[in-house]
């Protein structure tokens, strides 16, 4: 288990929970120190004080609150704990709420919340059951780092997971960010559904830091001598070009079908949004065909299977179009 940030309890009506806070995520990244170019001697910066000059080591640097540029105030740690706050040792529950209730955009850091001896066993256990079975979170207050600070409690693979989450004033609005009205066909929505449709994934435990590991790639490669990685050649883009939005829609769609692995065949096929002008219906041997008709067919199969292919192709779109109709009547 990693090194706990923090110990307090669950204060959970009348019942204490004695937890451990650890943190849930790990940092994959690769860290860069800065270096002298000449020598590769490490940078280190320096804390300076802006008024004598002089470097200052960490027993000589305090806290200071400045009120304006000519006044600062100074406060001292044990000042900071002495402040009368509730939650200075406790994650206090105040509300239960449904989870799809809050915005995913509130939400910051995430932590596991470990028992702290035995006596948390039982109690841990019943919040965290009674989480599971009321389909809800917890709404917490608790206090770190010298601020009081609004969570959220859930459950995830039998542990209780508390969200670190920014109070309702620290999200801005993106009001003034949306654009203005935009006319849509209802052909552009409908294939931009059918995109996400084709995109869907019931995981994303499969995706990679891919950047990750070019990197690693580049510092494996200088560090041996080798050459260096190459990157591969991507097609220039125009910048500015306008863009036919139902092109780009019918090639996002079949690129996705091709990268799972769909043929361009039969429903994967990628058909146009608007009504065609019906056709005579196709003639087939079984049909009513000449003998003179039947006997060419046979003896072209090359033809006979463009047909085919060419008749599942048109029995997909007539599927296509019959939905299609369906759902625009249900709505009407």
């Amino acid at each position: 288990m990693p090194r706990p940030l923090w110990t307090g309890a669950i204060s959970f009506g009348l019942v204490t929970i004695p937890v451990k806070v650890v943190s849930a995520t790990q940092d994959h990244s690769i860290h860069f120190r800065q270096v002298h170019l000449e020598d590769l001697g490490r940078v280190r910066t320096r804390k300076v004080c802006e008024l004598d000059g002089e470097a200052l080591s960490q027993d000589e640097i305090g806290k200071g609150y400045e009120l304006s540029k000519e006044q600062t105030v100074p406060i001292t740690d044990e000042e900071l704990d002495r402040i009368p706050l509730p939650t200075a040792k406790a994650i206090e529950i105040v509300a239960f709420v449904d989870a799809g209730s809050v915005d995913p955009i509130r939400i910051s850091d995430s932590y596991y919340l470990a028992i702290d001896g035995k006596v948390a066993e039982k109690p841990y256990t019943l919040l965290r059951r009674a989480l599971e079975r009321s389909d809800k979170v917890a709404v917490a207050k608790f206090a770190w780092h010298n601020r009081e600070r609004l969570g959220l409690l859930r459950v995830r693979e039998g542990a209780i997971v508390l969200h670190s989450m920014r109070w309702p004033d620290e999200v801005r609005s993106p009001e003034s960010l949306a654009p203005r009205q935009v006319e849509l066909d209802d052909e552009e929505i409908e294939r931009a559904v059918q995109l996400t449709d084709t995109m869907a994934l019931d995981s994303i435990a499969g995706f990679r830091d891919t950047y990750r590991d070019a990197l690693e790639e580049l510092l494996t490669a200088k560090s041996e001598g080798r050459e260096i990685p190459q990157p591969a050649e991507d097609a220039e883009q125009e910048e500015g070009k306008v863009v036919d939005l139902m092109a780009a829609l019918n090639a996002s769609v079949e690129a996705a079908r091709e990268s799972r692995g769909e043929d361009g065949g039969g429903e994967a096929t990628v058909h146009e949004m608007r009504p065609r002008k019906k056709t005579a219906p196709r003639r087939t041997a079984s049909s009513g065909t000449s003998a003179t008709g039947r006997k060419k067919a046979a003896a072209s199969g090359k033809a006979a299977g463009r047909k085919a292919g060419a008749g599942k192709t048109a029995a997909a779109k007539k599927t296509t179009g019959t939905k299609r109709t369906a759902r625009k009547r249900s709505a009407s």
